[in-house]
């Protein structure tokens, strides 16, 4: 049908000259934009919103009261988080109300480039969410890693006039943007008028109203209530997240009141499967709003128009004529209890469940992305460190990088001339509930010349591997508060490039960790005494399971559970691991290539200066 005939038809339906499709009655309207709840029947005819009142229409449906409010969108997530794929990932939040997201496919983006978007395009199509694109303008996050693709300015230029593709996704190289690289700011440009996204965690001052006045408008990655209000000062609009492991709308919900809240978002970032089942999707984050004291209406607003608003998306987020019949039914408002949900005017889900869709297969056209040089793997280990210019060292150790030193020994030297004392050792301090990390020096306990890991204090050797050209990279360091008394825990999923990360009590479990996930081709694995003990395997880019939500969170409960019998006391310790490898994000960090302080952003050695 083209576009007159269906205005001219929509004309008819709206002014009651012809029925429409369906007329939803006794309706309790969450209406957004008065802020009001009205009573009414609401018509809709082509998967659109046509009036309200009464209407003749082929189709009815009472709600008894219930409220009808717009569908709910996420503002920011990365789908291969989840571990699902699109229509997976689909089935499991179209039943908690939500009916659009808007999707950063920087995961795969960094394992297959253009490809992996292709991918998230293709297996996001059709389905009984709206997949909505925001192209990923870090492919690599930094130099200070290896990826397995490369996205430049002219790349992604080909790609946004794809169907779906609203802007530019969150600009991450924060640095490169204040010192005005050119390509950096060439993503900037080529968006044109379409949003670009922001990540500047701890950004302040002059040097974050450099950030805004070069075209970027929002954040998801303020922590504390100050962060967020300096930044909605500067015109900023705030993307409150709470995710699996980023939980952070306790603290800045205290932000929002009466005559801000038009600039505040609900958004998840990351959702591992076991909490969508458990708690939610966006309707746990407005359930979480309500309960701290935001009004019902504010809270809707946030999960729905404020979101549309900001992205320019003009059909959604709203029940008013014209608008999609995008709606999530509503048994309670402050419980935000889904029992039905409305898409372009079907009903796709009721009593908690999806009704059934068709897909593409979740693997289709991806290729194995596991490729690890084995001789890389061989040895883990870390000689106690002396200063960089003692005299007679022969290094392959730059800043926690491993090279293929001589005789595969990764190494600093043992004793420096004049016979000074190891120094301290740089070690990744994790943050319980956050991403951001620590920076400690401590003392590291050495055997035989060796620095190891000292479950005592917390402090296990970590390690990040290349898997995309099987180049022999691996970065070593140190990490507190993994809480393992034995074993290794190792993922594929390791933010942003998504090289294998292994933390371990033991060298030697530590590689049969790395083994596992080579032969699952990406996955997680808990491995003790040489055996894995759990693990989940992720076959779609290393990032995402084949199998069912339910199937998915089993798996993920097993790794979980086997790391708890470890020692491990972290609530995920899969996502806490796999952001131990993002270069962005304060402070800490390993990749590939060696160590990275984020505040100086650059690569450090192991050892204080």
């Amino acid at each position: 049908m083209n576009n007159r005939i269906h205005l001219e038809d929509i004309i008819r339906v709206s002014r009651g000259d012809q029925p429409a499709d369906l007329l939803l009655q006794n309706a309790r309207v969450v209406d957004v934009f008065s802020g009001e709840i009205i009573n009414t029947d609401v018509a809709l005819h082509a998967g659109r919103v046509a009036g309200f009142g009464r209407y003749e229409a082929l189709a009815r449906m009472d709600l008894e009261g219930r409220y009808l409010c717009p569908g709910f969108i996420d503002g920011h997530i990365h789908i291969e988080s989840s571990m699902l794929t699109p229509p997976e990932f689909a089935r499991a939040v179209v039943p908690r109300g939500t009916t659009a997201i808007v999707c950063d496919p920087h995961e795969i983006a960094n394992v297959l480039g253009i490809e992996g978007i292709n991918y998230m395009l293709h297996a996001s199509a059709g389905l009984p969410v709206t997949v909505y694109v925001m192209l990923p303008s870090c492919v690599p996050a930094t130099r200070m890693e290896t990826s397995g693709a490369e996205l430049t300015s002219g790349d992604l230029a080909l790609l946004l006039p794809r169907k779906r593709v609203i802007g530019i996704a969150e600009m991450m190289n924060y640095p490169g943007v204040i010192a005005g690289d050119r390509e950096v700011l060439n993503k900037i440009r080529i968006a044109g008028h379409r949003r670009v996204d922001g990540h500047a965690p701890g950004l302040t001052g002059k040097d974050l109203c450099t950030y805004v006045n070069a075209g970027i408008h929002s954040d998801h990655e303020c922590v504390t209530a100050d962060e967020a209000r300096e930044k909605l000062r500067l015109g900023m609009y705030i993307m409150i997240r709470e995710g699996t492991t980023e939980k952070n709308l306790e603290e800045l919900i205290t932000v929002v009141n009466n005559q801000n809240s038009r600039q505040f978002m609900l958004v998840t970032d990351d959702k591992h499967p076991e909490d969508l089942i458990g708690l939610g999707h966006i309707d746990h984050l407005v359930r979480m709003a309500i309960a701290r004291g935001i009004e019902p209406m504010m809270a809707v607003q946030m999960a729905t128009i404020n979101t549309a608003a900001y992205f320019g998306l003009r059909d959604v987020g709203a029940v008013a004529p014209g608008f999609r019949a995008d709606f999530a039914i509503l048994d309670d408002l402050e419980r935000v209890k889904v029992s039905r949900v409305i898409k372009d005017g079907q009903v796709v889900a009721e009593a908690g469940r999806a009704l059934p869709f068709e897909s593409e297969s979740p693997a289709r056209g991806i290729r194995g992305t596991v490729n690890i040089d084995n001789d890389s793997i061989v040895d883990f280990s870390v000689r106690a460190g002396e200063p960089a210019a003692a005299e007679g060292s022969a290094t392959a150790l730059e800043g926690g990088r491993v090279g293929k030193a001589e005789g595969g020994m990764a190494s600093a030297t043992g004793k420096a001339a004049g016979g000074m004392a190891a120094r301290r050792l740089r070690v990744i301090g994790i943050v319980p509930g956050q991403i951001v990390t620590e920076k400690l020096l401590v003392e590291p306990k050495v055997e035989a010349g060796l620095v190891v890991s000292d479950p005592e204090r917390d402090i296990l050797k970590m390690a990040v591997v290349e898997r995309h050209t099987a180049s022999g990279n691996v970065g070593l360091g140190f990490v507190k508060g993994m809480g393992l008394k034995r074993g290794a825990i190792a993922s594929s999923v390791a933010h942003d490039s998504h090289n294998v990360i292994v933390v371990g009590v033991s060298d030697a479990d530590m590689r049969a960790a790395v083994i596992e996930i080579a032969k699952m081709n990406g996955g997680a694995v808990v491995v003790v005494d040489g055996q894995p003990l759990a693990s989940l395997p992720l076959p779609v880019a290393g990032l995402m399971s084949d199998q069912p939500i339910k199937d998915v969170a089993a798996a993920v409960r097993e790794v979980i559970g086997a790391a708890a019998e470890l020692g491990c006391q972290l609530t995920d310790p899969l996502i806490s691991l796999s952001f131990l490898a993002l270069p962005v994000v304060p402070s800490l960090k390993l990749t590939d290539l060696g160590l990275v302080d984020v505040e100086k952003f650059e690569l450090v050695g192991l050892w204080e200066d």
